[in-house]
């Protein structure tokens, strides 16, 4: 199975990924309006994330949706991508998480969940956790970008993994296995903030663009007027 690894790097095993993408939350501390929208650029970062994920040779992707799903959706749909719907989104990342997870083919070898509200995560990010992942100790079967200590996103892991997770109970996800599993995840260190990088809040987009000089601004139709 040797070959070339999509994307240059050398002779390295092909590893099928596929990722999923969450974007279902309510963006209540946004004012309730999708953060997946925002857009840095001119583009959502929702599509900014599956243009990097595009880039970096993922095979598959599923984004699952919940709250706003026919905006969101309208601004993906040219996107070759898998869309689910979270019927109950409110029951949290976890049950997204699964939902994604499920949506997958079985016929891959890892998989990596992204985040919709990291704004800077591109291309080059997501082939360089591929990159770790591949180049992983020996008995590691998740990899998760670590800066300054603290851990970020996305992160990766085994197909055995997700198997795991889903013939798990309702309340385990990716964090919950790797709490249990503590031996058999390796925090590969990194010093790209941009993995630490996401906006939750009205003030995170305010630090980011002191921070960085990136701007992020709302839709015309999602903007709040005093």
């Amino acid at each position: 199975m040797g070959c070339i690894l999509k994307g240059g790097g050398g002779l390295y095993s092909r590893v099928t990924v596929g990722a999923v993408l969450l974007a279902a939350g309510s963006g209540s501390r946004m004012g309730h309006r999708p953060k997946s929208l925002l857009e840095l650029g001119g583009v959502p970062l929702i599509r900014r994330q599956l243009i990097a994920l595009s880039g970096a040779g993922v095979d598959e992707v599923v984004v699952v949706l919940g709250h706003y799903a026919d905006r969101i959706e309208e601004a993906v749909k040219e996107f070759p991508v898998t869309l689910v719907r979270n019927p109950d989104p409110d029951a949290g990342q976890i049950s997204s998480l699964r939902l994604g997870l499920q949506a997958l083919s079985a016929k891959l070898d890892a998989v990596l969940v992204a985040l919709a509200d990291q704004p800077l995560i591109n291309s080059q990010d997501i082939n360089d956790l591929i990159g770790a992942y591949k180049k992983r100790p020996e008995g590691a079967q998740v990899v998760q970008p670590t800066v300054d200590g603290l851990p970020g996103n996305p992160v990766m892991f085994s197909t055995e993994v997700r198997d795991q997770i889903l013939a798990g109970a309702a309340n385990v996800g990716c964090r919950q296995w790797q709490s249990a599993n503590p031996e058999q995840v390796h925090a590969w260190v990194s010093t790209n903030n941009r993995y630490r990088t996401d906006v939750d809040t009205l003030e995170d987009i305010e630090a980011l663009a002191a921070r960085t000089g990136h701007r992020l601004k709302w839709p015309a139709d999602l903007m709040v007027t005093a």
